[in-house]
């Protein structure tokens, strides 16, 4: 159960990171926004792709900052979740170890 939930925080911290870089640059004349996509990884985990969005000609950024703050939302509504699994479930093989000392 701990190493999905380490392995979905892993991938929603490198979405945040492209998240970031597409913000960032926004106002960089011709800048095409990274996608991100998560998928099922081995063994219940979760991996992060990344492909880059096709360049219209405009000569603008293609960025799209309400797209942008709305996933940053969804991502850190993920990683809380998956850290409170992760403390959660510590505590319970601590509360174990405990029982069985």
């Amino acid at each position: 159960m701990i190493a999905s939930n380490l392995s979905s925080v892993m991938a929603h911290q490198s979405y945040m990171n492209a998240s970031a870089a597409n913000v960032a640059n926004v106002n960089s004349d011709g800048f095409s926004p990274v996608q991100t996509t998560l998928n099922s990884g081995s063994n219940g985990g979760v991996r992060a792709t990344f492909s880059q969005q096709s360049i219209n000609a405009s000569l603008q950024s293609q960025t799209n900052l309400a797209t942008e703050m709305t996933d940053q939302m969804r991502i850190e509504s993920s990683v809380s979740s998956n850290i409170t699994a992760i403390k959660t479930d510590d505590k319970m093989f601590g509360t174990l170890l405990d029982i069985k000392a």
